[in-house]
């Protein structure tokens, strides 16, 4: 291992953080443990990087200098970060935290503040890209916190992302991100809409996406997700109830400054459907089993 590189502690490894341990431990990382809700996660991914299975959150930031923490909500993201029983909060002075979650600006605000008043660091560091760009330390991430942090967790960074971009003040990156995503989600399902009238009106999807692709219809989201949409493959790479959630945080950004975003709206109508029917576990490309009309809603899909 190559000599003064911090140690790691990782908290959430589910796909996005099960893939940033690996790509930190083949850059040469020590990961001194793993921390998960869910046990066997936690001990996949502690065998696969010769860490161990943190029994507490505690124990993390105990034998850590820097924590990531990869959960899915804000809710999970207050949970790790409680000022009453089992929390990283204890032992955190000297210590570092990057949080690499898409959630509400306010709650990395919050976040800083408690480590600061710990003597300890944060940054939110939102990604962009998904599991392979996670496996690769090719994301492109969004930073947001005090730049010396950003400055002295860079050489980490640039582990995890191939393109790093420094933000602002915490609370920024995660407003950036969360307009990132809500204008990727109204694309998806944008797309989705216009194949599935495409496929109504009896056209040849594949011709169809190729004229989109040379025309104002294409998108990063065609590139994704077109394919996809059309032979009906949603392995998740991005889950349909990540879409609903992140497109509701952006909402609620815009309802505090009195904005109306109907699109931004329907969206998460879409997405929240998807979760309703018992699809939220699916890839967001799986948003057009919702808009073909040959394709019932159903379990399983």
């Amino acid at each position: 291992m190559p000599t003064g590189l911090p140690r790691l502690g990782i908290v959430g490894v589910g796909r996005m953080g099960a893939n940033i341990a690996l790509a930190l431990h083949d850059a040469g990382y020590l990961i001194t443990a793993v921390y998960d809700a869910r046990p066997d996660a936690a001990r996949e991914v502690a065998s696969a990087v010769g860490s161990v299975v943190a029994p507490t959150l505690a124990f993390v930031s105990q034998s850590a200098e820097v924590i990531l923490t990869v959960v899915s909500d804000d809710r999970a993201q207050e949970a790790v970060y409680a000022t009453s029983s089992d929390s990283l909060l204890e032992h955190c002075s000297g210590k570092t935290f990057i949080n690499c979650a898409t959630l509400s600006p306010k709650i990395h605000v919050d976040i800083e503040r408690l480590c600061r008043q710990r003597s300890a660091d944060s940054l939110e560091v939102c990604m962009a890209g998904s599991i392979p760009q996670a496996r690769n330390g090719t994301l492109y991430l969004m930073v947001g916190g005090r730049l010396d942090v950003f400055e002295r967790t860079r050489p980490l960074l640039q582990c995890m992302g191939s393109s790093v971009r420094y933000i602002g003040p915490a609370g920024e990156a995660a407003k950036v991100k969360a307009l990132v995503n809500m204008v990727m989600n109204s694309n998806t399902v944008a797309l989705a809409e216009g194949l599935g009238l495409g496929a109504a009106l009896g056209l040849d999807l594949t011709l169809l996406r190729e004229v989109f692709a040379q025309t104002g219809a294409n998108s990063r989201v065609l590139e994704t997700d077109g394919a996809d949409m059309q032979s009906r493959e949603h392995d998740t790479y991005f889950s349909a109830a990540h879409a609903a959630k992140d497109s509701h945080i952006a909402i609620a950004l815009a309802r505090e400054l009195g904005l109306d975003v109907p699109v931004a709206e329907a969206t998460a109508a879409q997405y929240d459907r998807m979760i309703n029917l018992g699809l939220g576990e699916l890839d967001k490309s799986g948003i057009a089993e919702l808009t073909f009309p040959s394709r019932v809603p159903t379990h399983g899909v």
